[in-house]
């Protein structure tokens, strides 16, 4: 299956068919079969399962309607590919703990499900908007650093505060989740570890699969100390209950009112300032190792084409499977992975389309397999807190970052610590007013033209 029908040409664009503003490109026709990426998945198609605790919690929906819905995401997550965009999409992780404790003030149910299907189309308006008119550059780069260093701290230590809260995750299994956090964090941002990868040929491997092993220890550990039950293993192929989930969906519960749309808006703006901020990152990573290592291929990121595929990824779970991760650009992880295998050359992987359009075709596929997903069922709070203490992490050093003055750390800071107890919109408007009192320059005497000293 390493084979293509399309052939690229040395120092041109993979083919593609043209669809409008989109390149159309099919695994086997238009890029080549990646095995490397098809065995990662295999593992890391869990991390998209751990959405379900969320969808149980948050909108009441049984294990079986949160698995459909995962696999309505997984459909959105291979659109990226086939429709031209080169990065390894994701949830906006980040937002994900704004958007909780924007679901929180909603009863579980109907409700809950109208109020995320507000947020979501809302979000999907936005990208589509910003896609189609090209402003999104503009707009997000007139965003004041302190606001956006205020978001991402604010989401940051909120993803931290749920998972260390009495009640929270790790402090229900500390042991599994304690240890696989710390062994996380050593693989992934470790000074030390990133020398030993340099020497050491395990260390070199084990760092190519990012989360994995720290994902695989902690299920270990959990089973060994009992914090997590042996998997009750099922074989066959996985039946997604997409009759029964048409009750859960806004065509059956209803559309949200006019008031919920209100509500939404601060929490819509700040997922999609994130959700920008990863576009960055994806782009960086993906020119950066074709510019350095991949004269072979040239490729083309498209952010307005990002914006349509992402603003159309999120119109399909409003309708289809609304989901508190909405609908990312990028899974900053894996795509960092592809673009590090990627730079190795022709040989390792013949085009970056074909890591990351490999990878979501084969963790779609990894869902229709039972006796995977039944085995790792009871360990799908161990994929969801990974995720969101390295993503708590990175926000908090993304956010600071941002700010250069005391002022501006101030604002931030202050902010951060309103969002996550508070929400989004408490959050945004501290932030604002606090700029505006702190930052700005505001006095209704205007300032005394400056006087030289009296010459002799």
């Amino acid at each position: 299956m390493s084979f293509s029908l399309y052939k690229r040409k040395e120092g041109e664009e993979q083919p593609y068919w043209p669809f409008g503003p989109f390149k159309i490109r099919l695994p086997l026709i238009h890029y080549r079969w990646e095995w490397i990426e098809f065995f990662q998945a295999l593992i890391l198609f869990v991390v998209s399962l751990a959405m379900i605790p969320l969808l149980e919690k948050y909108l009441g929906l049984p294990y079986e309607i949160a698995l459909a819905y995962v696999f309505v995401c997984g459909i959105g997550f291979m659109l990226p590919a086939f429709l031209g965009v080169p990065m390894v999409p994701g949830w906006i992780t980040p937002a994900i703990p704004v958007v909780l404790l924007y679901l929180s003030q909603f009863e579980p149910g109907p409700e809950a499900i109208q109020a995320l299907v507000a947020l979501q189309l809302l979000v999907a308006a936005i990208f589509l908007l910003l896609g189609i008119t090209k402003l999104s550059s503009r707009i997000v780069r007139n965003v004041p650093s302190s606001i956006k260093a205020g978001i991402l701290l604010g989401a940051g230590v909120a993803a931290l505060m749920g998972e260390l809260e009495i009640g929270g995750r790790i402090t229900n299994t500390p042991i599994a989740l304690g240890l696989g956090s710390l062994l996380c964090f050593y693989m992934l941002f470790s000074i030390s570890f990133l020398k030993l990868r340099q020497t050491n040929q395990i260390a070199r491997i084990l760092g190519k699969f990012g989360m994995v092993p720290a994902m695989v220890f902690a299920i270990g550990i959990g089973m060994l100390v009992r914090e997590y039950p042996l998997p009750d293993i099922e074989f066959g192929i996985t039946i997604p209950a997409f009759k029964e989930m048409w009750g859960y969906l806004p065509f059956m519960v209803g559309f949200p009112t006019a008031d919920m749309f209100i509500k939404a808006i601060p929490t819509a703006i700040i997922a999609y300032i994130i959700a920008f901020g990863d576009i960055i990152v994806g782009t960086v990573l993906v020119h950066t190792a074709s510019a350095e290592a991949r004269p072979d291929e040239k490729v083309d990121t498209g952010a307005d084409r990002i914006h349509l595929v992402t603003g159309l990824r999120n119109v399909i779970h409003s309708l289809f499977a609304p989901y508190p991760g909405l609908a990312g650009p990028i899974w900053t992880a894996v795509t960092a992975t592809v673009a590090d295998r990627y730079r190795q050359g022709r040989q390792a992987m013949d085009s970056i389309t074909s890591g990351s359009g490999t990878f979501w075709v084969a963790g779609f596929l990894a869902l229709f397999i039972l006796p995977l997903v039944s085995f790792f069922k009871p360990f799908l709070p161990i994929g969801l807190s990974l995720t969101l203490v390295v993503t708590g992490y990175l926000c908090i050093i993304t956010a600071f970052k941002q700010v250069e003055t005391p002022a501006e750390l101030g604002v931030a800071g202050t902010m951060a610590v309103v969002l996550a107890m508070h929400g989004a919109a408490w959050g945004l408007g501290v932030g604002i007013v606090l700029h505006i009192i702190l930052e700005r320059r505001l006095s209704l005497i205007p300032d005394k033209p400056d006087v030289e000293p009296a010459k002799n």
